[in-house]
């Protein structure tokens, strides 16, 4: 018989204030990252992997490689500035960060205010302070590059295409699994406030023991709130500049559909959707990828999986971290067995239908990212 743990809120599900707003506002780009670094060590002093935890949690910064074109009137030709998704951290970017040096990119990379601390931090955020660490690493990328770009994953799609409405200076985009649409039940996920008060675990979607360095593993409701009001602030009309953009179609945290509607609306010519999905798409700008692998256990693509490679250390085919969260608190049994090294599972979306193939853990890693950087590649050719 399966069985039922409760995680108890702890110290970490309590908001401490820290980096619950941006505080960067007139530091260069260098010195918020060596101030946000030192907050970090502070936060998580005395734990065993802290250089790991800093180091991943942290935003940072890449010059292009050497024998790329200059700018003309400042340092470099191109930037590209890449904000990570929610509950997430730079670590998530760190990739793409190299794959966009090796083309010739300067690159900045920012912290999303309430994270990298710990998920109580994210209780009381606004979606506000996370476009404003946005707008401000636009600013600083723009006083050193000819041409800039703006690259999200997840939430950090969204206030890229925010950013883009809003600054005549972006050039073009780089999209991966945008959150252009969430459940419309988020739109009351804050309506805990009335009685969280005497209840603080009614504040919370999950709780677990956050037991990875580089992703909250609790979630709270405010943080859907928050997204969901974002999501509903982004324009609708049409953006004339160029997007490359990563999806899955098995998507179980955003609405993948609005990525299609997004695209379809996008004016450029150049534009590029890579679609990951079980059936065959035949479109015009739509490079059809199909995600279904079953000699590798690969039911489908996932949320989780864009833009990390099989070969990342973490997160990757032999990495150290598994995803089987979607069995707490209910199913213990399911959990432990999914988690065991030597059991055999399959990968992919954690909905319904793969999940009615035996156990599965969620996909944290993209079994075709070599291919969809040979796409970018091509893609960033293109631009004028």
């Amino acid at each position: 018989m399966n069985s039922f743990v409760k995680t108890e809120l702890a110290a970490r599900h309590r908001a401490s204030g820290v980096n619950s707003v941006f505080a960067g506002v007139g530091l260069s780009f260098a010195e918020y990252v060596f101030r946000t670094q030192e907050m970090l060590r502070r936060v998580h002093a005395g734990k065993a992997e802290l250089e790991k935890i800093v180091a991943g949690n942290s935003p940072f910064e890449l010059l292009p490689f050497a024998g790329f074109q200059k700018g003309k009137d400042k340092p470099y030709r191109r930037g590209v500035l890449l904000t990570h998704g929610l509950s997430d951290s730079p670590y998530h970017m760190r990739h793409l960060a190299n794959f966009f040096q090796r083309s010739g990119f300067r690159v900045m990379v920012v912290l999303l205010p309430g994270h990298g601390t710990q998920p109580g931090n994210l209780l009381e955020i606004r979606w506000q302070e996370w476009a404003k660490v946005v707008s401000y690493g636009a600013d600083c990328l723009a006083a050193e590059v000819d041409e800039l770009y703006l690259a999200g994953y997840s939430a950090g799609g969204a206030l890229s295409v925010l950013q883009a409405f809003q600054d005549e200076r972006v050039r073009g985009l780089f999209l991966f699994s945008p959150a252009f649409e969430i459940t419309s039940r988020a739109a009351w996920a804050n309506l805990h406030k009335l009685y969280s008060w005497l209840m603080p675990r009614c504040a919370w979607l999950s709780v677990n023991a956050d037991h990875d360095l580089y992703k909250y593993e609790s979630f709270c409701k405010n943080a859907a709130a928050q997204m969901y009001r974002l999501t509903r602030t982004l324009p609708q009309q049409t953006l004339a500049i160029p997007v490359f953009a990563v999806a899955s179609a098995d998507d179980a945290t955003v609405h993948s559909a609005a990525t299609l509607r997004f695209m379809q609306r996008a004016r450029h010519p150049g534009n590029k959707l890579v679609w990951y999905a079980t059936e065959r798409v035949v479109q015009n700008n739509i490079e059809w990828v199909n995600s279904a692998l079953p000699e590798k256990r690969i039911l489908s693509s996932s949320h989780t999986a864009i833009v990390l490679p099989p070969e990342d250390a973490h997160y990757g085919v032999s990495g150290d971290y598994a995803n089987c969260l979607h069995y707490l608190p209910h199913d213990t049994q399911s959990y432990a067995a999914c988690m065991a090294p030597a059991h055999e599972v399959w990968h992919g979306e954690v909905h319904a239908q793969n999940l009615k193939q035996g156990l599965v853990r969620r996909l944290m890693y993209n079994p075709h990212y070599a291919a969809m950087e040979g796409s970018l590649s091509h893609f960033i050719e293109s631009l004028p």
